[in-house]
């Protein structure tokens, strides 16, 4: 990785109100404040540092820069924005909320840092992504993002052929199965628990796949730090190198209560996510949501694509209330004369 910018680098936080505050530094929010900047808008990016992909040795699915770690992606992300005069700066939202429109009813926000900073803004992109909720099951948690994986399309290639095992969290690891399938042809259903139907269980006879009813007691490590296995609560232990889960998915929602943004549940009890209609507008006026928050099985690129759609609104969007504003401005004059 260059080091010719400091991926923790912060920029000063301006004084006066923006075009446009992006909550989160992520593929989303660096993409829409790229066209924001782009466009010539004012536009600072509040960054967490918690990228949702961070363990990850790679992103994968993205032309052009495939495999590249997530870190460099960001890296280069950020380094673009500020190119075109946007501004990252390195911290916590702990409050975002509506404050006092202008006369003529323009929206304006007001976002407050930990440090009690305060930084105001026109419009707001919030990028936040999401968390993965794993399943609570001892020593699953350390091996996230490595032996343990959820993405058949992010991690899918890495873990071919070694023996996989499916945990089973409820409906939508029966898809879960049928795509790891495709990986490998030594493939265990856990399902630990959770139904499976006679239709279900001939369908995972058909393409070989091996069912284990006995509940999981534990993930057991390899002396190389990989997984070795999974131990069952009769005591037996079933080896394999690779366990795909399905997470349950929370968009995150810190420090945004203010905005009363709507949300939505996620069939089978998979998570919640941000309510958003087209380009990742909200029923708060001058507020957009775009990538994993609002969309959670967006891999990067897909995520990336919805930030520049939503930049390219909220420009639009500026535009129209810039040429309002003018209007108003010369009418008042004209009849000042």
């Amino acid at each position: 990785m260059s080091e010719t910018i400091d991926e923790y680098a912060t920029d000063t936080l301006p004084e006066r109100t923006v075009d446009a505050v992006v909550i989160g530094g992520g593929a989303a929010g660096l993409n829409g404040a790229l066209m924001l900047a782009r466009s010539r808008r004012s536009v600072v990016v509040i960054d967490g540092g918690t990228p949702r992909n961070a363990p990850a040795e790679g992103v994968h699915g993205l032309l052009g820069l495939e495999g590249i770690a997530p870190a460099e992606l960001l890296r280069r992300g950020r380094e673009e924005v500020r190119g075109y005069g946007g501004r990252i700066v390195a911290g916590e939202v702990v409050a975002a909320a509506p404050s006092d429109p202008t006369p003529d009813g323009d929206p304006r926000f007001a976002v407050t840092l930990a440090d009690g900073r305060v930084l105001r803004a026109r419009r707001l992109l919030v990028a936040t992504g999401l968390r993965d909720v794993l399943p609570d099951l001892p020593g699953l948690a350390p091996h996230w993002g490595h032996g343990v994986v959820h993405c058949p399309y992010c991690h899918g290639w890495e873990v071919r052929d070694e023996p996989i095992g499916v945990l089973a969290v409820g409906p939508a690891s029966l898809h879960h199965a049928l795509l790891f399938r495709q990986l490998t042809d030594d493939l265990v259903y856990f399902a630990h628990g959770t139904d499976l139907d006679q239709d279900t269980r001939a369908r995972f006879a058909a393409r070989g796949i091996r069912v284990v009813d006995t509940p999981v007691a534990a993930v057991e490590s390899a002396d190389d730090d990989g997984i070795a296995g999974l131990r069952l609560t009769d005591g037996r232990f079933e080896a394999r190198r690779v366990l795909a889960v399905a997470t349950t998915l929370q968009a995150r929602t810190d420090g945004l209560a203010g905005l009363r943004l709507p949300t939505r549940d996620l069939p089978n009890a998979m998570g919640r996510h941000f309510a958003t209609g087209m380009a990742g507008s909200t029923d708060v006026r001058g507020v957009w949501v775009a990538g994993n928050a609002t969309d959670p099985m967006a891999q990067v690129g897909a995520s990336a694509a919805a930030g520049a759609l939503a930049g390219a609104h909220i420009n639009a969007d500026l535009a129209s209330a810039d040429t309002d504003a003018a209007l108003t401005a010369a009418q008042r004059d004209a009849a000042a004369a």
